[in-house]
């Protein structure tokens, strides 16, 4: 049914559960600095709050608010920097 997810000593959690056409997760980040590795092409959406994104193939951080949305390219990483708590959907495929 649900599955939980626990990254970076607890300071990342989400739920994963099957979408309408796809896997997903949603979750959250305490204020923090975290770099995630990817398999799956990703569609990451900001709930609440704000993230900052470093992709390795950019010269500069990107600032998603909430309800915009990035993508993430399958078996790359990402630097995320937050400032504050905030919320996420994150769906695969």
């Amino acid at each position: 049914m649900f599955k939980t997810n626990e990254y970076f000593e607890g300071k990342v959690k989400s739920i994963a559960f099957q979408g309408l056409n796809k896997p997903a997760t949603v979750g959250v980040m305490a204020a923090g600095e975290y770099v995630f590795n990817t398999a799956d092409k990703e569609k990451m959406t900001v709930v609440t709050g704000e993230m900052v994104i470093k992709f390795a193939a950019d010269d500069e951080a990107t600032t998603y608010y909430a309800g915009q949305s990035f993508d993430v390219a399958e078996n790359s990483a990402f630097n995320v920097s937050i400032e504050t708590d905030c919320a996420y959907l994150c769906e695969y495929g």
